[in-house]
C-alpha cells in the first residue's frame, strides 16, 4: 500500500467532564447543595482520524458505517473506562453498553500513533475545566507538541460551553425528566484540530465554522457532528510549495490554506506583526538575542492564545535557523514543574503563575506579553550579550517604517458588504505585511551571520571559528561566543557547509553585491582588511562601499583595450558590506510570483466511499481545466496545479496518473518534486498496474529513475558515508605526514592550493625527517595569525592613504629601519612597497613591483661594521633605495623577488592570480622564517619561493602575438584544492556560463568578469550549453538529462528526461512561421525535436552511427556530428547524405572532433580529436575537402567556433600538451594566428558578442582565457 501523503486533519479530538461525573454534579445543583462551580479533570471523550471511509466499509453496508475505522479508534475510551471499572452507561449517548469488546489488535491502533492523549486535556483547559451558571463566549487558544525526534505537531482548540442539561438529553430520575427551566449549569467541551502543519488561522477559521452548527444542535447530533467536520477536513489537500494556495466552503466561511514559499521554508498562517505590537524594539532585539544565545525563556500571558502566537512568531523571525531545545508555549497550570528543567527552552503559562515562577526558580528569562517587558528571575534587567549594534540598527530603521494597523488600510474604503471579500482583503494585507516583516528578520540573520560562510572549509566540513570570533568587533564577541556553542547555530553551519540554497543563502550572496569576497573578480587573497576604512575606525568595524554594479542582462563587456588586470584591483579582502538602512520592502530580490487560490469542490453531502470518490474525479477535472487554461510560460503555475492533482489521483488510489502528473514537474518545477511519496507509489503497484506502466514511455522512465535512485541511496548508507557533521578547527596533536598536513592546512583556512601546501611542507621539514610536529605547527599557525592581526591594526594616516589605491592593504611592516631615504617602516601591499616614514608620518614610494629591475642583499657601512642591507633598482631611478634591514634582509629579500616574479609573469599572462599565489609565498616564507629560528631557516623559506624559481629556470616568455591578443584570465577553480577542466562555455548577454566537473556551472558578469552565482545541475559532467531565450539556458548531461535554468531567478528547477543516453549536443532553430523549436541529440544516435513553449517533444528519430556528439541546423536541414560521420538530416530525420572521415583516417585512431557550418559560403569545416588540419567542404559535394588547412605543431582539435570572419580552433600541442589556438582567415582558408594561452589542451571556445573569444582548458590548467577579436 502506498504511504499516503499527509492532509490538512490529523485528528480531531473532544475534551471535557465525565459524564457520569456531569450527571452528580447537576442534580446537585437542581437540589441547590451545589455552594460553588467546581473545577473537573478533563477528559478525552472523542478522537476522530481518518481514513473514515474505506471501499471495504462501503461494501458490507451502505452509508452510515462509513465510520467504522473511527469508531474502532474510539476503542480507547471504554479501554480506559474498564481499567477505572466505570460502568458502560457512562459511555456518551450512541456508544451502546452491549457493544462487543474489541480486539487487542484493534486497541493497538486505537490513537494514531503520534498523538499524545495524557497531557492533551490539560492542555486543551490549560487554567482547568471549570463549570459555569451562566453561558460563556467561545475561547480558542494554540498548542504545539514536539515528539522525541524533534517533529513538531499542532493543534487548534476551540472551548465550547454547552448546558449541561442538553448533556443529559433522555437522562430519567425518580420518573421524571429534568426540569429545564430550573437554574441552568453550563459544561466547556473543548475541540481540538491536530495537523502537522501550523494552518493556524485557517484551523481557526474551521472551528468558528463547526461550533455555527454546535450551537443548536442536540446531545444526539454533536458526535456526528464533530465526526462529520473531521471527516470533511480530511478530504482537504495541503497546496504545494509555491503560489498556489487552496480554499474551500465550510460555511458560512470560505477557509484558504496559504502554501509554503518553497520546499524548506514553513507554513506562514499567522499574523507575525503581533509581536510588534506587544513589544518595543528593543525588547524585540533582546528575545531574539535570548533566542539565539539559547536561553530558559517562560512568557507569561493572560490570554492562551497570545503565548503562542507570539512565540512562533518570534521562532519565524529567526529562519532559516530553527529552535533545537523543548518548546511548549503553553502550560497547564498541573505542568509547571517543566520549569524546573535544567536545559534551555522555551515555554508558556498564565500571567497568574508569574510571581510564583519568578520565586520558585533562578536563571529564567520571564516575558510579560501582556506588559511588553523582560527581566530575569534574579533581577530586573537582563544581563545577557545583546545583538551586534549595527545589525540592531539597521532592523529598528526598517521596523520603523512598517504599516502595523489594518484600520488605516480601510480609511478611503466604503463598508463592506460581503464578509468573505473582507476577509479576502485582510489576508491581503496581511500577506503583504507579513512578507515584509520577514525580510527585515532575515535581514536582520543576515547582518548578524553575514560572514560565517568565509571561515568554513567545505571540502573537510571545518568552521574556523576561534579565527570567526578574533575578527568581530570586541563589543560584539561575548555574543558571538555563546551563540556559536548552540545547537541552533550548530544547525546553522551544518546547512551551510551543505551549500544549502536557502532564502539566508539567496540574501547573504545578494548583499554581498559584485565587489566582494563571495563575488571575486578573479581571485582571492589572505583575509586583511583594506586601508581606506581601517584608517578611519580601526579593523573591526570598517564597512564596505555600496555594491558598484548591479546584475543586469544587458550589462555591456569590460572594456579590456587598456591593462586593467592588475592584482590591486583584483585582489578583494574579505570584509562585511555596509548595514544600509531599507524600507521594509527591500529585501530578499525575488521576483514574487502573483498568489492563485484554487477552490475545491462542495463536499459530498454523505460521506459515503463511492461519494467521495465523485468528490476527488470532480477535483481532478477543476484541476484539468485548470491547466488547460494555464500558458506554458507560467510553467510554476503548472507545477503546482500538477502536484495537487498528483496528491488527488495519491488518495483516491489512480496511482498511474498520479505518477504522470508527478512525472509532469520535471518540466515545470523539479524542484516540489515529492521523492518519497513517488517512492512509494512505484513500490506499491500491483503487477497489472506495473505492466501498464512499462507500456507508457514518460512512466518507464520515471519509474527507472526511482529505482537507479533508490539504488544509490542504498549504495551511499551501504559505505557508510557520514553527512552533516560540523568540526571546529583545532590544532594538531600528532606529527602529521604529508597528507594530514595537507588536510590540516586547508581546515586551517591559510591556504588550499595543494602546490603550495606541498612546498610548505618540503620547508617546513629542511634537515629532518618529513614530518610536521604539533609543537612546529602551532607555532607557525601562531605566527601566521599574529602576522595578519599586526597588518591589520596597522592605521594609515589620510596623508598616506592618498598615495596608494583604495584597494590596497599592507600584508607585511618591517621594523624601524634606517634606509637611503631616510628612517621608517616598508610596508609590503598586493602592488608595491612603500616607506612609512617615522616623526611626522609621512610616505615615501619605493616602488611598485612590475618598474623593479634588480633585488639583491648587500651591506651598509656602520662605524667600524658592515650592516646587511637590501638594494632595490628601480626603473626611472638613477638612485638604488637601500634599506639596513639587518637580520631581516634575507627574508624581505626573498619575498620582494618572489612578489616582483609573480608581478612579471601576471602581467605576461595577463592573470592576476600569479600576483596572489605570490602573495601568498611571500606571507607563509614570513611565518616559516619566524616558525623555524634557525640558520636554515632562510633556505628553508626559499622552498616557497616558487616564481622566483621559475623566473631564474625557465623563463616564462609569452610570444608576442598571444600576449597582443590576451586581454584577461578567470580561474574558476579558485577556491578549489586543485584545478578542475572547464567543460563547456556559454555567453549569454551580460554573463558567462561555465560549467566544470561533475554539474558545478558558475557564472561569471561579463561587465567585471566576477562570480555572481553557483549552482549544481545533477551529478554528471555537462556536455553542452544553450541559450534558448531571454529567460532560458538548457544544459545537456551526461546523465541523460536536459536540465533548464532560469536566467532571471537562477534557479534550476526543470529538467527534460526523455533521452535514454548521455546528451551530447544542442541546437535552435526559430522557424518563420511558427514557435521557437530546439534539437537536442544523444550518444546512442537520438535527436529530438522540441517546442520551446511548451517542452513537450514534437518528433524524434534516431541515426545510426558511431556516438552522436553534436547538431546543428541550417537551412530546413540539420547537420549531426558523430565519431565516424557527418550526416545531412532532413528535419523528418530522414538522411540526406553523410561524410565520412577523410580517406587517410581511415582505418586509425582519428574521429571527427567538431564541425562548423558556414552556409553563406556553403561550406562545412571538420577538424579531427587526432588530426592536426581542418578539413573545408562543399556543402553540396561532400565526396571530398576542397581543402586541407595544416596547424603546426598540432596534434588534434576539439572545438570550433566562428567569429566575424574568422574560424577560431582549439587543440593541443605535438611537441608539448600545452593548449593552442588557431585563428583561420574563412576566405583564404590561411592561419592568421598561432595562440598560446594554456597549459592544458583547449576543451571549450565560445564568443562574446563577436568582441571577444573566451577559450578553457583541461584540468592540468583549468582557466579561462579572454582573447580580443580583431
Amino acid at each position: 500500500m502506498a504511504e499516503l501523503p499527509s492532509g490538512l486533519l490529523e485528528a480531531c479530538v473532544v475534551v471535557g467532564a465525565p459524564t457520569d461525573k456531569l450527571r452528580d454534579l447537576y442534580q446537585l445543583h437542581q437540589q441547590n447543595k451545589l455552594k460553588e462551580a467546581l473545577s473537573l479533570e478533563a477528559e478525552v471523550l472523542q478522537v476522530h482520524a481518518p481514513p473514515f471511509v474505506s471501499k471495504e466499509a462501503n461494501s458490507s453496508q451502505p452509508i452510515g458505517p462509513a465510520f467504522s475505522r473511527v469508531q474502532r479508534r474510539r476503542s480507547f475510551i471504554k479501554k480506559k473506562r474498564r481499567d477505572r471499572d466505570r460502568p458502560a452507561e457512562g459511555l456518551s449517548n450512541g456508544e451502546a453498553a452491549s457493544r462487543s469488546e474489541t480486539s487487542s489488535a484493534t486497541e493497538d491502533i486505537s490513537v494514531p500513533k503520534d498523538l499524545d492523549l495524557i497531557a492533551l486535556p490539560q492542555l486543551c483547559f490549560p487554567g482547568g475545566l471549570q463549570l459555569s451558571t451562566e453561558q460563556r463566549e467561545d475561547s480558542y487558544h494554540f498548542l504545539v507538541f514536539t515528539d522525541l525526534f524533534g517533529n513538531r505537531t499542532h493543534g487548534v482548540v476551540a472551548q465550547h460551553y454547552r448546558a449541561v442539561q442538553s448533556c443529559q438529553e433522555g437522562v430519567v430520575q425518580n420518573g421524571h425528566r429534568w426540569n429545564s427551566a430550573k437554574t441552568r449549569l453550563f459544561t466547556p467541551f473543548a475541540v481540538c484540530i491536530i495537523s502537522k502543519f501550523p494552518y493556524y488561522n485557517a484551523l481557526k477559521d474551521c472551528l468558528s465554522c463547526l461550533l455555527v452548527q454546535l450551537r443548536p444542535a442536540r446531545q444526539a447530533d454533536f458526535e456526528e457532528t464533530i465526526r462529520e467536520f473531521s471527516a470533511r477536513l480530511s478530504l482537504v489537500p495541503l497546496p504545494p510549495p509555491g503560489q498556489l494556495h487552496v480554499s474551500f466552503n465550510l460555511r458560512p466561511l470560505q477557509v484558504v490554506l496559504p502554501s509554503r514559499e518553497d520546499q524548506d521554508s514553513p507554513v506562514i498562517d499567522i499574523d507575525l506583526h503581533l509581536p510588534f505590537l506587544c513589544f518595543s524594539h528593543t525588547v524585540l532585539l533582546q528575545l531574539l538575542a535570548c533566542l539565539l544565545q539559547e536561553q530558559r525563556l517562560v512568557f507569561f500571558s493572560s490570554d492562551w492564545a497570545r503565548l503562542t502566537l507570539v512565540a512562533e512568531s518570534l521562532l519565524l523571525y529567526l529562519q532559516p535557523l530553527s529552535w533545537q531545545q523543548p518548546y511548549v508555549p503553553v502550560l497547564a497550570r498541573g505542568m509547571l514543574d517543566f520549569l524546573m528543567a535544567p536545559t534551555a527552552f522555551l515555554m508558556g503559562c498564565h500571567i497568574s503563575h508569574f510571581e510564583e515562577v519568578a520565586a520558585e526558580t533562578e536563571d529564567l528569562i520571564l516575558v510579560n506579553v501582556d506588559e511588553g517587558i523582560i527581566h530575569s528571575s534574579c533581577s530586573e534587567t537582563i544581563d545577557l550579550p545583546a545583538i551586534p549594534l549595527a545589525a540592531a540598527d539597521s532592523f529598528v530603521s526598517r521596523a520603523e517604517c512598517l504599516q502595523l494597523h489594518y484600520d488605516l488600510e480601510l480609511c478611503h474604503l466604503g463598508a463592506g458588504t460581503d464578509a468573505n471579500a473582507l476577509r479576502s482583503q485582510r489576508r491581503d494585507w496581511q500577506r503583504r505585511l507579513n512578507s515584509q516583516i520577514q525580510n527585515i528578520a532575515l535581514e536582520l540573520v543576515v547582518n548578524i551571520f553575514r560572514n560565517v560562510p568565509d571561515f568554513l572549509n567545505h571540502e573537510h566540513r571545518v568552521f574556523n571559528s576561534e579565527e570567526f570570533l578574533r575578527t568581530r568587533d570586541p563589543a560584539d564577541q561575548l555574543f558571538y561566543k555563546k551563540v556559536l556553542e548552540t545547537h541552533i547555530f550548530h544547525s546553522f553551519l551544518r546547512d551551510r557547509l551543505s551549500r544549502k540554497r536557502d532564502t539566508f543563502s539567496r540574501m547573504e550572496q545578494s548583499m554581498r553585491g559584485h565587489g566582494n569576497s563571495r563575488n571575486r573578480a578573479v581571485t582571492e587573497t589572505p583575509r586583511r582588511a583594506l586601508m581606506s576604512d581601517l584608517s578611519k575606525t580601526g579593523y573591526s568595524s570598517y564597512t564596505s562601499p555600496e555594491s558598484r554594479l548591479s546584475k543586469r542582462l544587458g550589462a555591456s563587456l569590460p572594456n579590456l583595450e587598456q591593462p586593467t588586470t592588475d592584482a590591486a584591483s583584483a585582489i578583494t579582502p574579505t570584509r562585511p558590506n555596509s548595514l544600509r538602512k531599507m524600507t521594509p520592502d527591500i529585501g530578499l530580490k525575488s521576483p514574487k510570483k502573483a498568489v492563485k487560490i484554487f477552490r475545491l469542490p462542495e463536499f459530498p453531502p454523505p460521506l459515503a466511499y463511492h461519494y467521495v470518490q465523485n468528490y476527488y474525479s470532480d477535483m481532478v477535472g477543476s484541476l484539468g481545466k485548470a491547466i488547460s487554461a494555464t500558458p506554458p510560460e507560467e510553467s510554476s503555475l503548472l507545477a503546482r496545479y500538477h502536484y495537487l492533482r498528483g496528491l488527488v489521483n495519491t488518495v483516491s488510489n489512480r496511482r498511474l496518473d498520479a505518477l504522470e502528473d508527478f512525472q509532469s514537474l520535471y518540466k515545470t518545477d523539479a524542484d516540489i518534486f515529492p521523492s518519497q511519496m513517488v517512492k512509494s507509489l512505484v513500490d506499491s503497484l500491483p503487477d497489472g498496474e506495473r505492466s501498464q506502466a512499462d507500456r507508457r514511455p514518460e512512466l518507464k522512465r520515471l519509474i527507472s529513475r526511482v529505482k537507479r535512485d533508490q539504488e544509490r541511496e542504498r549504495a551511499c548508507n551501504g559505505s557508510g558515508q557520514e553527512e552533516g557533521g560540523v568540526k571546529r578547527f583545532q590544532l594538531p596533536k600528532k606529527y602529521m605526514q604529508l597528507e594530514e598536513f595537507v588536510k590540516c592546512v586547508q581546515e586551517s583556512g591559510i591556504v588550499k592550493d595543494q602546490g603550495t601546501i606541498h612546498r610548505l611542507f618540503d620547508a617546513l621539514t629542511v634537515g629532518h625527517q618529513k614530518q610536521v610536529g604539533p609543537d612546529l605547527f602551532r607555532v607557525f599557525y601562531t605566527i601566521w595569525k599574529e602576522t595578519e592581526a599586526e597588518a591589520q591594526e596597522v592605521c594609515l594616516p589620510a596623508s598616506v592613504l592618498e598615495h596608494i589605491e583604495a584597494t590596497e592593504c599592507v600584508f607585511k611592516l618591517s621594523s624601524s629601519v634606517k634606509t637611503s631615504r631616510g628612517v621608517g617602516k616598508i610596508a609590503m601591499t598586493q602592488r608595491r612597497l612603500f616607506l612609512l616614514t617615522e616623526g611626522q608620518p609621512g610616505y615615501v614610494e619605493v616602488a611598485q613591483y612590475r618598474d623593479l629591475e634588480e633585488v639583491k642583499v648587500s651591506s651598509a657601512p656602520f662605524l667600524l661594521l658592515r650592516i646587511p642591507s637590501l638594494k632595490l633598482r628601480v626603473r626611472g631611478r638613477k638612485d638604488a633605495f637601500e634599506a639596513n634591514l639587518k637580520t631581516e634582509t634575507e627574508l624581505w629579500n626573498l619575498m620582494v623577488k618572489e612578489m616582483w616574479a609573480g608581478r612579471s609573469i601576471a602581467d605576461q599572462h595577463k592573470d592576476p592570480q600569479y600576483m596572489q599565489q605570490a602573495l601568498t609565498n611571500a606571507l607563509l616564507m614570513d611565518a616559516v622564517v619566524g616558525s623555524l629560528q634557525s640558520s636554515k631557516a632562510i633556505y628553508a623559506a626559499s622552498k616557497l619561493a616558487h616564481f622566483d624559481r621559475m623566473k631564474m629556470e625557465v623563463p616564462m616568455m609569452v610570444p608576442k602575438t598571444t600576449a597582443e591578443t590576451l586581454k584577461h584570465k578567470i580561474n574558476p577553480s579558485l577556491e578549489l584544492a586543485a584545478p578542475q577542466a572547464v567543460d563547456v562555455l556559454l555567453y549569454t548577454p551580460g554573463q558567462l556560463w561555465v560549467s566544470v566537473s561533475g554539474g558545478k556551472v558558475m557564472v561569471f558578469d561579463a561587465s567585471s568578469w566576477s562570480l555572481i552565482h553557483t549552482c549544481h545541475v545533477g551529478n554528471s559532467r555537462l556536455n553542452c550549453m544553450l541559450g534558448v531565450d531571454q529567460d532560458q539556458v538548457w544544459m545537456g548531461s551526461e546523465d541523460s538529462v536536459i536540465y533548464i535554468i532560469s536566467i532571471v531567478a537562477m534557479v534550476c528547477n526543470r529538467q527534460l528526461t526523455e533521452h535514454r543516453a548521455e546528451v551530447t549536443g544542442l541546437a535552435l532553430e526559430t522557424e518563420k512561421y511558427s514557435q521557437k523549436v530546439a534539437y537536442s541529440c544523444s550518444a546512442e544516435g537520438s535527436v529530438m525535436v522540441w517546442d520551446v513553449s511548451t517542452l513537450q517533444v514534437k518528433r524524434h528519430f534516431r541515426l545510426s552511427c558511431d556516438r552522436l556528439q553534436s547538431v546543428y541546423c541550417s537551412s530546413g536541414s540539420l547537420w549531426c556530428c558523430s565519431r565516424d560521420s557527418v550526416m545531412e538530416v532532413w528535419r523528418t530525420g530522414s538522411l540526406k547524405h553523410r561524410v565520412n572521415l577523410p580517406e587517410q583516417h581511415k582505418g586509425s585512431t582519428a574521429t571527427f572532433g567538431s564541425i562548423l557550418l558556414l552556409p553563406e559560403r556553403e561550406e562545412l569545416w571538420s577538424v579531427c580529436s587526432d588530426s592536426g588540419e581542418v578539413c573545408v567542404w562543399h556543402i553540396k559535394d561532400t565526396s571530398r575537402p576542397i581543402q586541407r588547412v595544416a596547424l603546426q605543431d598540432c596534434t588534434g582539435s576539439t572545438c570550433m567556433i566562428k567569429v566575424k570572419n574568422q574560424v577560431w580552433v582549439g587543440g593541443v600541442g605535438r611537441s608539448s600538451t600545452k593548449g593552442k589556438i588557431y585563428i583561420l582567415d574563412t576566405e583564404r582558408h590561411q592561419v592568421l594566428k598561432e595562440l598560446h594561452g594554456h597549459s592544458d589542451k583547449v576543451t571549450a571556445l565560445c564568443s562574446a558578442e563577436d568582441r571577444y573569444v573566451l577559450s578553457g582548458a583541461g584540468k592540468h590548467d583549468g582557466k579561462i582565457a579572454i582573447w580580443k577579436v580583431e
